[in-house]
C-alpha cells in the first residue's frame, strides 16, 4: 500500500507566495510541495483581521486536508493579521482537522526580523508592505524583540500589488508609485540604509526600487531569507521533517481560473506550472 503523500503547504493571497516557493525549492529540492493560491479574494490587505483570519484559516484547513504538516503562510498579510491566532487558539484546541501536534503554521514575518538588523550599518531600516501589514505593525513589535536599537520606518504601498498582478510592474506607469513610496519612505529618515520588500509581490518591482533607492542601499527581499530559515527549522524538528515526503513533486492550486493563474505564475515562479482550481 503506497505511504500518502505529506507535502510541505505554501500559503499565499495570490502570486507573491510563488516567490518565496521558489526560493524554497531551490534550497530544498528534495520536499513535496503544494501551493495554493486563493486569487479569487485577492487581496488581502485592505481587508479586515478578521477577513484575513477567516480566509487564512480555511485555506490552511484546506491545506491540512492534503496531508501537509508544515504549513507556510508566504504572505505578509496572512502572517501579520492570522498566524497568531491560528498558532495560540486553533491548533491548541484541537479544531477539527488541526488536531495535532505535528502540524504547525508558520509565517514569514518572524525569520525576516530575526536578521534584519545584521544589514544596518545606520541603525535605520524602512519597511515597504501593503497597507494590512503596515496597519498591524507586526514588522515594529517583531524587530524591536530582536534589534530593539533600530529605528524602524515604515510605508504602505497599495498600489503596488495590483500593478504586479496585472503585470506593469515594469512599465513606465509603474516609476510614478515606486518613486512616490520610496521618496515617502526616505523623508520619514535619509538615514534607512536597509529597505524590507515585506510583500512577496515586490522582488517584482525590484529593478525599479533600486533605481529610486538610495545608492548603496540593501534591498531586502523575503524569499530567500524564509528558506534558510524553513531549512534550519526542519534541521531543529526532525520528528516533524520524518514526516514530510520527498519525491520532488509540486502541486499548484488556485481559486480563480487556472488558465490565468498558469500565465501569472510563469512570472513569479520562473517556470511554466498546471494548477487545478479549488473551490472553497
Amino acid at each position: 500500500m503506497p505511504i500518502p503523500s505529506q507535502p510541505i503547504g505554501i500559503f499565499d493571497s495570490g502570486y507573491g507566495g510563488l516567490t518565496v516557493l521558489r526560493e524554497i525549492v531551490q534550497k530544498l529540492p528534495q520536499y513535496d510541495y503544494i501551493y495554493l493560491g486563493d486569487n479569487a479574494r485577492t487581496p488581502y490587505g485592505t481587508r479586515s483581521f478578521e477577513t484575513v483570519y477567516h480566509y487564512t484559516l480555511e485555506c490552511v484547513q484546506h491545506l491540512f486536508d492534503r496531508g501537509c504538516r508544515l504549513v507556510v503562510l508566504a504572505c505578509n498579510t496572512a502572517s501579520a493579521k492570522a498566524l497568531r491566532n491560528i498558532q495560540q487558539l486553533d491548533l491548541p484546541i484541537q479544531h477539527p482537522g488541526l488536531d495535532g501536534p505535528d502540524r504547525r503554521v508558520l509565517g514569514v514575518i518572524r525569520p525576516t526580523t530575526e536578521v534584519i538588523g545584521n544589514y544596518s550599518q545606520s541603525g535605520n531600516v524602512g519597511v515597504l508592505a501593503t497597507r494590512g501589514t503596515v496597519t498591524s505593525e507586526s514588522y515594529l513589535v517583531e524587530i524591536e524583540k530582536f534589534f530593539p536599537e533600530l529605528n524602524v520606518f515604515q510605508e504602505a504601498c497599495p498600489m503596488w500589488v495590483p500593478l504586479v498582478e496585472n503585470g506593469e510592474y515594469d512599465s513606465p506607469g509603474a516609476d510614478y508609485f515606486v518613486k512616490q513610496h520610496i521618496d515617502r519612505l526616505l523623508k520619514q529618515s535619509p538615514d534607512i540604509d536597509t529597505i524590507l520588500l515585506a510583500c512577496t509581490h515586490y522582488p517584482l518591482l525590484l529593478n525599479k526600487i533600486r533605481q529610486y533607492a538610495p545608492q548603496g542601499a540593501t534591498i531586502l527581499s523575503q524569499g530567500g531569507i524564509v528558506a534558510d530559515s524553513l531549512a534550519d527549522y526542519l534541521i531543529r524538528h526532525p520528528e516533524l521533517e520524518a514526516q514530510c515526503s520527498k519525491h520532488r513533486q509540486r502541486t499548484f492550486l488556485t481559486t480563480d481560473s487556472t488558465e490565468d493563474f498558469d500565465r501569472q505564475a510563469t512570472v513569479f515562479y520562473g517556470e511554466s506550472v498546471h494548477s487545478e482550481h479549488l473551490a472553497l
